[in-house]
């Protein structure tokens, strides 16, 4: 893989790393209370603790690291400029310090002014990479399915945190004609169905091929896949509102949706040039099946499994599989796939063919990551089997392993940001 196959329009090191390096302290963050958090696992979800880092784990590690790495990727996708650098760097000063207080105020479980205004600064951060990613659309004369993928999940997204801002004023002002709690469900679903895999199929299906160096593309199954998504949510959002407990329904359209993308990314690691696979694209095509276990979860959870779904720890289980597992193995992954691309563009660009320069996959420690690849996938498995039998003692081994793999993964992240080039 070529670092010209990453190399955009426009060079935006300058905004995309900040963004890196706030998720990468953000999962960091959220596995060290998460390893503090002790008996709470075992009991309901709903909780000041658990509120606090899923937020860390949904806004400051996933949203963060892709709103980063989408202003990077947009160029390659339109094959132009991004629309606004003011934009970009806007969306993150707007984030980076409105996530904070939206923690804090979980933590503390308090829904005045920290909580209503960190609500207000992630939707006008949200709202900027909305606005950015319309204008680059708009502005380049290569509009296609995976741009489209982008912006719909952008506009999902703002639905979300809008959605999120409602019911943190709800809280304690009653507008609604249910308390937020009741809406809870379908703002966690919006964000993880709109958002986050909307954009992950659409990106996904174009880096995949990308770094397996396949020429395999199907538009017709994308538009299927993007089709089946948006049906679902839909489905969900109406069943919702007005057919409660029918909602559920809405799963199907997007499970098959799921199947599709599974076949569209076998097909395009069946017609891969390299045969060889390395262990961060080894990682990522792991999130690929990783996502069904929130899926059997749910539908556990849903009743479908007779008798199963009394067990304790599902929906602990459920929102850990989907945030600490899905989520968490495909950014881990990628990350090692694109920031060194970034660093490479930023560190040796100017001097490519005129001296000798690392290859990209040199900038960052493969020990780290293997080290990080080790303990995240044991901490994993552990802390899910802890969930699943309310073993505390178990949580709080594999919740240490987590811990220690996202330090590994920060002392990555800060060696290739950290990179200068070599004037011997």
């Amino acid at each position: 893989m070529k670092s010209s196959d990453l190399q955009v329009k426009n060079t935006l090191h300058t905004v995309v790393i900040p963004f890196y390096i706030y998720a990468a302290i953000s999962f960091l963050v959220a596995t060290i209370l998460l390893a503090c958090s002790g008996t709470a696992l075992t009991q309901h979800y709903f909780q000041p603790r658990l509120l606090a880092i899923t937020h860390i784990m949904a806004l400051g590690w996933g949203t963060m690291i892709i709103l980063g790495s989408s202003h990077q990727l947009l160029p390659v996708l339109i094959e132009g400029n991004l629309y606004s650098r003011k934009l970009a760097q806007l969306s993150f000063i707007l984030a980076a310090a409105g996530i904070p207080l939206l923690v804090y105020a979980f933590f503390i479980f308090d829904f005045g002014w920290p909580a209503r205004w960190g609500g207000i600064l992630v939707n006008a951060g949200v709202l900027s990479f909305v606005v950015n990613v319309a204008n680059s659309i708009r502005k380049s004369q290569q509009e296609n399915i995976h741009a489209i993928f982008v912006f719909t999940a952008a506009c999902w997204l703002l639905a979300t945190t809008a959605i999120g801002l409602v019911l943190v004023y709800n809280f304690q002002d009653n507008f609604l004609p249910k308390d937020s709690l009741a809406f809870l469900s379908l703002h966690m679903h919006l964000g993880i169905i709109g958002w986050f895999l909307l954009l992950v199929v659409g990106v996904g299906s174009r880096l995949l091929p990308m770094f397996f160096i396949s020429k395999y593309t199907n538009s017709r199954l994308l538009w299927w896949i993007y089709a089946l998504i948006n049906t679902g949510l839909v489905a969900f959002v109406i069943m919702f509102l007005k057919f409660h407990g029918m909602h559920r329904l809405a799963v199907l359209p997007v499970a098959v949706a799921l199947i599709l993308f599974v076949r569209y990314c076998y097909c395009a690691y069946q017609a891969r040039i390299r045969r060889q696979v390395d262990g961060q694209m080894k990682l990522s095509v792991l999130s690929v099946v990783m996502i069904f276990i929130p899926v059997l979860i749910l539908v556990v959870i849903s009743g479908l499994t007779a008798g199963a779904s009394d067990r304790p720890g599902l929906e602990m289980a459920y929102g850990f599989t989907i945030f600490f597992g899905w989520i968490t193995s495909i950014i881990l992954g990628m990350t090692f796939k694109t920031l060194p691309f970034i660093v490479w563009n930023k560190v040796y660009e100017e001097h490519a063919g005129l001296v000798k320069t690392p290859q990209p996959a040199d900038l960052f420690s493969s020990r780290l990551f293997k080290g990080m690849s080790v303990t995240y996938l044991v901490g994993f498995v552990l802390f899910l089997t802890g969930l699943l039998n309310s073993q505390v003692v178990l949580l709080n081994i594999s919740s240490g392993l987590l811990v220690a793999a996202a330090l590994c993964y920060n002392l990555n992240v800060f060696k290739l940001v950290l990179h200068e080039r070599d004037h011997k």
